[in-house]
């Protein structure tokens, strides 16, 4: 198997997980009765989970001595993880997966676009183009599709 193919498979299971992890959420949020605390026991539950993977494989940490030679901005990846997690458990009672997933990646490909565009955040630089404008509108159109039919 090529490492592409890996990579692609990967992705694909990474993509089957989201609409998983927020049904099982919702579940975890009727059992709470609040979407924050849900988001919170299931963060609590990954973060074990990291940490016991960390140990087991002994990955090294870094010296936080180096923690100033990076951008500020790093350290809130976990709050935007934390406000897509609740806010999953939030939309999937209300849109269903098919509608909540779709709506999900329309405004991942927006961003997408400007990230590759200007190069933010690291990203490689990928000028809009015509084609990638007509791939998001038709991500967009997708969602229409399958919210009013």
């Amino acid at each position: 198997m090529s490492s592409t193919t890996f990579f692609l498979l990967m992705a694909l299971l990474a993509g089957i997980s989201v609409p998983t992890q927020a049904g099982i959420n919702a579940q975890l949020g009727l059992w709470t009765r609040s979407p924050v605390l849900a988001s919170t026991i299931s963060f609590m539950v990954g973060t074990l989970t990291l940490i016991l993977y960390t140990v087991i494989t002994r990955i090294p940490l870094p010296s936080l001595a180096t923690a100033g030679n990076h951008p500020w901005w790093i350290w809130i990846g976990g709050s935007l993880g934390a406000f897509f997690v609740t806010v999953t458990i939030i939309l999937v009672g209300k849109l269903g997966a098919t509608t909540m997933i779709a709506s999900i990646l329309a405004g991942q490909m927006f961003a997408s676009l400007l990230l590759d565009h200007f190069g933010w955040l690291g990203y490689p630089l990928q000028p809009i183009s015509l084609g990638r404008i007509v791939g998001v509108l038709l991500v967009c159109a997708g969602v229409w599709l399958i919210k009013f039919f």
